[in-house]
């Protein structure tokens, strides 16, 4: 069997597009000014940024104003959170939920430390929070909400404008407003995202998830919120993320987003064929899998499936060796022996979650590779199973009748 090179972790990272390096280059070479010098090669400079930021505000249907360049979507996340409660100046409630990246439930986890008091919703077996419950979380002392659009490891997508509208009627009846953030870095590029139309106050989403380069992400600040700066040391973007902008990689960020907002609908329908195809060739060659999330209200790039019986690392180590790029969750949770948080809150069952494997597709992929896959994964699966004492005792049992 030919052994092919097949990247299903475009939930980890996606692949810089060369039309976004094409509109890079110019900045590490010729226009390599600080922009906030003010001579010829500052303003050159500064002026790719401001056609970045204007880009970046109008496909977020934003104003220019209220867009932040960041680091990162981590980055971006803990200048909503700590920036805004550091400038309502004395303690109180938030709200988040149970399955959030870990850029904001650490956040949230080191605020309690910090005195304050965190609600964590739980989730369906879809991964998605209710609203009613939502509601009955909110207190009198409550200041931030911060729920992700969607999640990294099942790809659920949570009602935010569902949120946002109630959220407008309780904030009518109170003197102290409460604020909305959402991490909306699985969403950018495959999604439209419209600040308005959600009506979150704060959104944060991060390039390289939408075939643009790492290291930079973006802020969504709504015009009168008030965010005071985590980090010192200079004037740059309005005082809230000091340091010199990264030219480059602002103008990769804002083409990126505009590609991937001019073809969203094909690459959406694309994917989704090739997710609903690796899906339906898995559970058709393969027993005991269990599909977790990614129906409906997900998504369209993730697919998280469970493989009873085996570890989940064991099979992404040997589809590795076979050309296949998957994860067993959020990457930014590589290492951890510790079950998926997510699917714990799904309610997934220990031993189900512990082989748990996460594809998640890019425009890049083709049929050829979910092929591939469906030749490769089955008789992978089998020899792992074989090893297995808990897959082999629950084969006796079947055998004999007991389950």
């Amino acid at each position: 069997m030919e052994k092919r090179k097949v990247y299903l972790d475009n939930s980890a990272t996606t692949p810089v597009a060369s039309e976004v390096i094409k509109e890079m280059q110019p900045y590490f070479g010729d226009i390599y000014g600080n922009p906030s010098s003010f001579h010829f090669f500052g303003r050159r400079a500064k002026t790719a940024i401001d056609k970045s930021r204007a880009k970046v505000a109008e496909l977020l249907n934003a104003s220019p104003e209220e867009i932040l360049f960041t680091g990162c979507g981590t980055e971006s996340d803990n200048i909503a959170i700590f920036g805004l409660l550091n400038a309502y100046g004395k303690k109180g409630h938030i709200i988040t939920t149970r399955i959030e990246h870990h850029a904001v439930l650490y956040s949230c986890r080191h605020l309690e430390e910090l005195g304050y008091e965190v609600t964590y919703l739980d989730v369906d077996k879809d991964g998605v929070i209710s609203v009613e419950d939502f509601k009955k979380a909110v207190k009198g002392n409550t200041i931030l909400v911060s729920i992700m659009h969607a999640n990294n490891e099942v790809g659920a997508i949570q009602p935010i404008e569902a949120i946002a509208n109630e959220l407008k009627k309780i904030n009518k009846t109170r003197k102290n407003k409460i604020y909305f953030h959402t991490d909306a870095v699985q969403t950018a590029g495959k999604l439209r995202l419209d600040v308005k139309k959600l009506g979150v106050d704060m959104l944060a989403i991060s390039a390289h998830k939408f075939n643009g380069p790492k290291g930079i992400g973006v802020l969504y600040v709504k015009k009168g919120v008030k965010i005071s700066p985590i980090m010192f040391g200079g004037h740059h973007e309005n005082g809230l993320r000091p340091g010199t902008e990264n030219t480059a990689f602002i103008v990769g960020c804002a083409k990126a987003l505009e590609i991937s907002n001019v073809a969203i609908e094909n690459n959406e329908k694309h994917i989704l064929h090739l997710r609903e195809s690796l899906k339906k060739g898995i559970l058709e060659a393969i027993p005991e899998v269990t599909v977790n999330g990614s129906g409906a209200r997900a998504v369209s790039n993730i697919l998280n499936i469970s493989f009873n019986y085996i570890e989940g690392e064991a099979l992404l180590l040997m589809l590795d060796m076979k050309g296949i790029a998957v994860s067993t969750g959020s990457a930014c949770a590589s290492g951890s022996s510790e079950p998926s948080h997510v699917l714990s809150s799904m309610c997934v069952d220990p031993v189900a979650a512990q082989g748990a494997v996460r594809f998640s597709f890019g425009h890049y992929n083709t049929e050829e590779d979910v092929d591939y896959v469906l030749r490769v994964l089955p008789k992978i699966v089998s020899n792992l199973r074989s090893m297995s004492p808990v897959w082999n005792l629950s084969l006796s049992d079947r055998k004999k009748g007991k389950i």
